[in-house]
């Protein structure tokens, strides 16, 4: 499995996947505390648990008008916030296919830009403690009713689908994750 973007502190988590996203709630100050999302589950709300720590000063609470309005893109930054700390989510910015929102924290260290060309993110994962550590996504593809669970690599991936045995591999700069079947990649 690939990691997503970020350190390696804390611990893992995986909010599964769902419809689309409704809501993203954060905390926020010189890096990005914690996350917490609701998702859309056949029109029913999910709130997924809180990732992350207790600190922040600055919050703010996104709502999206699903199925109107779907999240497309996530862009941010992750580094240490001290010295010989292991890197954390910095800041966030979050585009829709009608508006962008952000930048939330500070722009400061390694950026990164997750795009899903054609679909929309409909699942959060990552790792946190005191912080929100990393971030990956769980992507819908054009087609609403087929999801592909996708982690991508900090820097400079560029994915290449690779058949294995009835199941498309991603292959990356940095290694290999595992996509749904059927769907491949130019």
């Amino acid at each position: 499995m690939l990691a997503p973007w970020g350190g390696n502190g804390g611990h893992e988590w995986d909010d599964g996947v769902h419809n689309g996203v409704k809501e993203i709630t954060l905390v926020y100050g010189r890096c990005i505390h914690s996350i917490q999302l609701t998702y859309d589950n056949n029109g029913k709300h999910f709130l997924a648990e809180k990732h992350g720590g207790i600190g922040g000063t600055k919050s703010a609470q996104i709502k999206l008008q699903f199925p109107d309005e779907i999240l497309i893109s996530v862009n941010g930054h992750y580094c240490p916030v001290v010295y010989g700390g292991s890197s954390v989510i910095r800041s966030l910015t979050f585009k829709t296919n009608k508006r962008t929102l952000g930048p939330f924290g500070v722009e400061e260290g390694t950026p990164f830009n997750f795009m899903t060309n054609g679909g929309h993110i409909v699942g959060f994962v990552g790792r946190s403690g005191w912080f929100l550590d990393s971030l990956g996504f769980c992507l819908s593809s054009c087609k609403p009713s087929i999801y592909q669970r996708f982690q991508i690599m900090s820097k400079g991936f560029n994915p290449i689908a690779i058949k294995n045995g009835g199941q498309d591999k991603i292959k990356g700069s940095k290694g290999y994750g595992i996509i749904g079947g059927g769907i491949e990649y130019d």
